[in-house]
């Protein structure tokens, strides 16, 4: 019975190094072999798109761009979980259904903050 679960081990650690080792050596060996390597001006300046850079590359954003952003990773991520909620509905019961309502409120409650912080608004 323990040969089973060491040659599990053993899989999962071959799984693992295997896991990293390929896109290391991948990235460190195969990869400046097979990538074009002719730099040239126009390939180093800021836009390859043959416009000329104007002004300073550090230009000030309003936060609100961030913030509004977030809001939308964070509720579209959030969202994905009930997908999975809806399709086991039936086989999950009321602690589910229980479970979903107070994940649905945090998210409401959390888009009330932000309406409320006019985090939502454009200007």
């Amino acid at each position: 019975m323990s040969d089973i679960y060491t040659n599990n081990y053993v899989i999962v650690a071959i799984f693992l190094i295997l896991g990293v080792l390929l896109p290391v050596a991948t990235v460190s060996f195969v990869g400046p072999l097979l990538r074009p390597k002719k730099p040239t001006r126009e390939k180093q300046t800021t836009y390859e798109s043959g416009n000329i850079p104007v002004g300073d590359s550090w230009v000030r954003f309003n936060v609100k761009y961030y913030i509004f952003a977030l809001m939308f990773v964070i509720f579209d991520v959030e969202t994905l979980f009930l997908y999975p909620w809806a399709v086991a509905y039936k086989q999950l019961g009321l602690f589910a259904l229980v479970e979903m309502v107070i994940f649905i409120s945090l998210l409401v409650v959390g888009l009330i903050y932000a309406w409320r912080k006019k985090v939502l608004e454009w200007n």
